[in-house]
């Protein structure tokens, strides 16, 4: 008999109705809606020495976490980025005017390919936007020593990644800037929200400022800007979500860990750094075919158990970017196979047994 429990492909972690309350309270005490509140500044104080980060910047969203990225870097021109993301990765250079010029990822770990790189690069290129694809850390170190010899800017998007360290430090300390995405279903989040990281104190005072219509202070505006704030009803949220953050990632890399024990033998899973640990974002699989796939999603779909293409399809077959580029296999192939499984704080082990079991069965 299917279960009558819809079983999604992530749901959001909620705290407890009283808990919320007492960070809302405070918002109701003080009447400090947004603008810099001082739950906005304490969360980015508690973030930044949880993450491992010098500056931690929170602003609306994870989409203009990165458009405020490419203004602050005085990006041009061209952007060399993967194709196989969230449609923010790209849809955010095209919005800001950037063309985006797309690389070939890695058939294992699912990342930018940083041996594809260099023969990309043009007299027009300025950055590349990597991608820690479902929080696997990219290949920093090679990236680095590419955008280092031709001169250019490195904004990772590291939505994915909250919590993760490579060899024993925050990935979000590599490159010029990385941003977040606190969005809802991500396994920290603040309802809607997003970060800037950076190591730079000149940058981050950039990006302050940049998000606040460039204002610098009461009588003074040294740059254009736009308005990327958080308010304190999410910084509430995010509260909240970091009180309990231990728990949900111990639970989350549990679930991981138990869906990679009796999968890894069947499907292909992601290949994961040595000297960096899953977060428990995601749990990706590809199969061998999309018919496979295709089969096993109508068997799970008919069980009430709801996963998710993720991602397709491949960005450079969408036209609407205006992108340049070569044709990308790997990522074209990948995000034909790839499934997403159910993975969230409130899931059940039983469930992802019965998940299992039918994945083996298709």
């Amino acid at each position: 008999m299917m279960s009558s429990e819809i079983i999604p492909v992530t749901k959001p972690y909620l705290p407890s109705k009283d808990k919320y309350k007492q960070y809302v309270d405070r918002v109701y005490e003080s009447g400090w809606l947004t603008n810099s509140g001082p739950l906005v500044n304490e969360l980015e104080s508690r973030l930044a020495e949880y993450l491992g980060v010098k500056h931690v910047i929170l602003v609306a969203n994870g989409s203009l976490a990165l458009q405020v990225a490419y203004k602050a870097l005085n990006l041009t021109g061209e952007v060399i980025t993967t194709p196989f993301s969230f449609a923010a990765t790209t849809s955010t250079l095209s919005w800001e005017n950037l063309t985006p010029v797309f690389c070939d990822i890695e058939n294992d770990s699912f990342n930018i390919n940083p041996d594809l790189i260099e023969a990309l690069i043009t007299e027009k290129t300025s950055a590349i936007v990597p991608v820690h694809v479902f929080g696997n850390p990219c290949k920093v170190n090679e990236i680095q020593a590419i955008a280092n010899k031709h001169g250019l800017k490195v904004i990772y998007d590291a939505a994915h990644a909250f919590g993760v360290d490579l060899n024993k430090e925050s990935v979000l300390t590599y490159g010029d800037i990385s941003t977040l995405s606190f969005h809802a279903t991500k396994l920290f989040h603040t309802i809607e929200g997003g970060a800037v990281i950076t190591q730079c104190d000149e940058l981050a005072a950039k990006v302050r400022s940049m998000i606040n219509f460039g204002i610098t202070g009461p009588d003074s505006i040294e740059g254009v800007g736009t308005n990327a704030k958080m308010n304190e009803f999410e910084a509430a949220m995010g509260h909240c979500v970091l009180d309990d953050i231990e728990s949900i990632m111990t639970k989350r890399r549990g679930l991981w860990q138990s869906y990679q024990t009796h999968l890894s033998g069947v499907f292909q899973m992601q290949n994961w750094l040595d000297s960096s640990k899953p977060n428990g974002a995601y749990v990706p699989i590809v199969f061998d075919s999309e018919q496979s796939l295709l089969r096993a999603k109508a068997n799970l779909e008919a069980n009430n158990i709801f996963p998710r293409r993720y991602f397709y399809p491949s960005l450079d077959l969408v036209d609407s970017y205006g992108h340049e580029g070569t044709p990308c296999e790997v990522s074209r192939s990948t995000s034909k196979r790839i499934l997403c499984l159910p993975i969230y704080f409130d899931l059940c082990e039983s469930m992802v047994n019965k998940i299992k079991q039918i994945l083996k069965k298709s």
